[in-house]
């Protein structure tokens, strides 16, 4: 837990003095979190200016499934999280039955207990880092009072945009991070291949590459792909 936490400050430290873009950021505080606190999969919503909650960063397909049906009932632990300002713990979606549409959608992608965490800024809750575990009961007081500390983090790097850009800015800055997701996700799965490894060792990878060619972490994964599949291709 502590070196996966320091990976998430240094993240954020990083982004702070304007060596990593805040996508980026949020992309290692919610991949550290995942591996720290044993989840299958991590999503960060957060509230866009329209005042809808989207996924901005997530780790995997299963996350995006889970948040986008708590979107469209306007319903559900991440939605309340960041609207209550309040941890949200699911022992078990079988029988939860506070928000009848997520618990649904998580059986149906596998998802059999979750811990949805608060970020705030100023005192206003701007989202909330969502955790999801295939094993019923996954989550801990313990698990909840360290997943606090990665929700700070990515609070942390937020604060830090809504002090430089305007909401308007945030929003483009994070709908193309949205769009570069994708490709990250494709160059995960191409790690994975060649190395045998596993997503968390796959992102480490493609994270101290960007870091040590000075290059943002789409452009590096784009690179990726597209060497994989000029490989591959007719």
């Amino acid at each position: 837990m502590d070196e996966q936490l320091t990976r998430a400050l240094e993240a954020v430290r990083a982004y702070v003095v304007g060596m990593e873009p805040l996508s980026d950021t949020l992309q290692i505080v919610a991949s550290t979190a995942q591996f720290a606190l044993h989840a299958d999969a991590v999503g960060v919503t957060l509230e866009y200016p329209d005042g809808r909650p989207r996924t901005a960063v997530s780790t995997s397909k299963i996350a995006n499934a889970v948040d986008e049906a708590q979107y469209e009932a306007d319903s559900g632990p991440c939605v309340d999280s960041y609207r209550q300002q309040t941890r949200f713990v699911v022992n078990d979606t079988s029988t939860e039955t506070r928000w009848p549409e997520f618990s649904l959608a998580a059986q149906e992608h596998g998802m059999r207990s979750s811990m949805s965490l608060p970020m705030m800024v100023a005192g206003e809750g701007i989202g909330a880092l969502n955790l999801y575990s295939a094993t019923p009961g996954q989550f801990t007081d313990d698990d909840a009072d360290d997943g606090d500390c990665f929700a700070g983090q990515a609070a942390v790097a937020l604060a830090n945009a809504q002090a430089y850009w305007s909401q308007a800015e945030l929003a483009a800055n994070l709908e193309k991070a949205m769009q570069s997701r994708a490709t990250i996700e494709q160059a995960k799965g191409v790690i994975m291949s060649s190395k045998g490894c596993d997503p968390d060792e796959a992102f480490t990878i493609l994270r101290d590459q960007s870091q040590h060619e000075n290059r943002k972490l789409r452009e590096v994964a784009a690179e990726i792909v597209a060497r994989q599949t000029r490989s591959t291709g007719p």
